[in-house]
This record gives structure tokens, C-alpha cells and sequence, in this order.
């Protein structure tokens, strides 16, 4: 399977609210690509804008209040955002499933789980209902669910929270979706229970060579499972590579922010934590220059006035700083963020 094959471009995404107090700019000019086969992480605080990027790729984010500014989503050569409803509907769910984050919330309470493992095959003419339960009952035990005929006939409030979130990957993966989208799908889960989930989804990445778009804010997860990684702040991206780019060749202040705030196996008792200070920026009104400058170490003045361009570090490594400037102080962030002596 060629990597390199692009399965979904965003192209200069921009997608905004209109709400009583103004316009919030939740996605500004963000740009990644997914592969075939590839499992794509997307990390970053809450707010950042992660949620709404991902849902804007199904167009899942409520039409008006929110509205595209701009920008292009293509996937296998087509732009979703020129595609009708009647279109869209054939692509989520078929095409593309979604796992979302409280499997509480998204299950429908009034309805049993093998009909909404079923409802993506609504309208389709090709399978008859017999085929259809038979995929239902092998998805169900493909993903980890016991007692298939009876958990098909039970309702949501019935199974755990494990088993409703399988439940939940059973709907997005029924199908045989070319990718699947999975929004923080561990965060309402024990750790035994997410470990589980996490090898199912490495399994069905193995088995189908399913493309996977992982969102989440535990760097665990990220290394555990990704290929690549997407980082988040302030409603753009401001860095971009391999798993060991964005580990070991940290390029972003706000990178380096997420790594120091996370607890390591060579930590003492006595070692704190490093928070990352101050609040994110307010998408009413972003700032002009980096979204990060405000709370970031080593910001100087043209981090407030100018939004940094994209320095290009290896053939997958992006960031966008203004660190990388050749006429910038030089800084690893690797080894603390000393600035060094010219």
C-alpha cells in the first residue's frame, strides 16, 4: 500500500460561528493531509479547535450558525464542500464513519444497538435485511462484543461504557469506510478498557488498511498509535510531522508545553510539572500575530505583529514560528529552550 497516496486534503480550511457576541473564528487556514493506510494524530488543549476541524470534513457542524470561510476538503479527488446533502449523506457513514467522544450521548436511547449499527444501510436497495444483520452481528463480534444476538436486541442503557464505545465503533466501521474519524474515543473509558479499544483500532487499521484520523489530548495515545502527528493552537496548525519529529525534535513553543506539562517514566517524586501560563486566545478577536506569543517564553515583538510563516524542516516536519527565522535567536527547545550566545 503506497503512504504516500493521499486519501483527504484539507486545503486552507476556515470555518467560523455567528453567535449574539460576534464571530468566532474556530478554524483558521488549517491545511493537512491524511494517507492511505495511515493513522494521523491531531493533538492540542481544549478549544483549539480540533472537534470543529474534523466535524467540518463530514460538514457535521451546524449550517447556519456556523458557515466556511474559505478553503478546500478534498477527498479521493473531490471537494466535499461542493457536494450537495443528498451527496454528503452518501459519504458519511459509507465512506467515512466517526466515532465520537461520550458514546453516552451520541447512542440513541430509544432505539436497540443492532438497528443503529444498521441505519447506515437506510435506503440501500443492493443488501437485503437478512445481509444486513449478518454484517451487523460480525462487525459486533469483530470489535469485541459477546453474546451478539443478545447485545443486537438490547438498548444502550443496558451495556457498560466500554461496550457502548464498541458499540460505537461498530457503527463507524460497519460499513468498511475508507476512514474512520475518532474524536478523543478513550476519554470516558478506564485505562484497561482504552488500552483495549486502542489495540482494536490498530487491528482494524492492519486488517482493512482503514486510514484513521486520531484526536485526543493525551500524548500516550499519540505515541502509542500515530503516524503522524497534527498540532493544534488557537484555531490553526503550528506544527506538523512524524511521531519522532514532534518527540524528539520538538520545533514549537507550544509543543514543548504540551511534552513538559506530561508526566515521564524518569520523573522523581520531587519533579513538578511544568503548566503551560496564561489562557488560550479569544477567537472573537485572535491576535494578529502567532496565536501562542501571548503565553509563549520566547516571544519577541514580531511574534505580536506578524503571523509566522511555515518553516519547511524535513520532507514531513512544518512549524510555524518565528524561532525558525534565520535572523532569529537560536533556541532548542529540546534541551530546556536555552537561547544561546551568538
Amino acid at each position: 500500500m503506497d503512504k504516500q497516496e493521499k486519501l483527504l486534503e484539507l486545503k486552507n480550511v476556515v470555518f467560523s460561528f455567528r453567535t449574539y457576541a460576534g464571530v468566532v473564528q474556530s478554524v483558521r487556514d488549517v491545511s493537512f493531509d491524511v494517507r492511505k493506510g495511515e493513522i494521523l494524530g491531531i493533538v492540542g488543549e481544549s478549544g483549539c479547535g480540533k472537534s470543529v476541524t474534523v466535524q467540518s470534513i463530514l460538514r457535521l457542524n451546524p449550517e447556519p450558525p456556523g458557515f466556511f470561510g474559505g478553503g478546500e476538503i478534498i477527498y479521493k479527488g473531490q471537494n466535499l464542500l461542493e457536494l450537495s446533502e443528498k451527496e454528503m449523506r452518501k459519504i458519511r457513514g459509507k465512506e467515512i464513519g466517526f466515532i465520537f467522544q461520550d458514546p453516552m450521548t451520541s447512542l440513541n436511547p430509544t432505539m436497540r444497538v443492532g438497528a443503529q449499527i444498521e441505519e447506515v444501510f437506510l435506503g440501500e436497495t443492493s443488501v437485503s435485511k437478512k445481509e444486513v444483520k449478518e454484517k451487523a452481528l460480525n462487525i459486533m463480534r469483530m470489535v469485541g462484543i459477546s453474546d451478539v444476538e443478545r447485545r443486537y436486541r438490547q438498548y444502550p442503557h443496558e451495556l457498560s461504557g466500554g461496550m457502548k464505545q464498541r458499540v460505537m465503533i461498530a457503527i463507524a466501521l460497519v460499513s468498511q469506510p475508507s476512514l474512520i474519524i475518532c474524536d478523543e474515543p478513550t476519554t470516558s473509558l478506564d485505562v484497561t478498557i482504552e488500552a483495549q479499544i486502542l489495540d482494536l483500532l490498530l487491528e482494524l487499521r492492519e486488517k482493512f488498511g482503514t486510514s484513521i484520523i486520531m484526536i485526543t489530548h493525551d500524548l500516550g495515545v499519540i505515541a502509542k498509535l500515530c503516524d503522524r502527528v497534527v498540532v493544534m493552537y488557537g484555531g490553526k496548525v503550528v506544527e506538523q510531522g512524524t511521531v519522532e519529529e514532534i518527540f524528539y525534535e520538538t520545533s514549537h513553543p507550544y509543543t514543548k508545553g504540551l511534552m513538559n506539562s506530561i508526566a515521564r517514566l524518569d520523573m522523581s517524586r520531587e519533579d513538578t510539572l511544568t503548566p503551560i501560563e496564561g489562557t488560550p486566545p479569544d477567537l472573537f478577536a485572535p491576535p494578529k500575530g502567532c496565536p501562542f506569543a501571548a503565553r509563549c517564553e520566547y516571544a519577541m515583538d514580531v511574534c505580536y505583529e506578524y503571523p509566522p510563516e511555515r518553516s519547511v524542516l524535513s520532507e514531513e516536519h512544518v512549524a510555524s514560528c518565528w524561532l525558525h527565522h534565520e535572523f532569529a535567536p537560536k533556541v532548542d527547545l529540546r534541551t530546556g529552550g536555552r537561547k544561546h550566545d551568538e
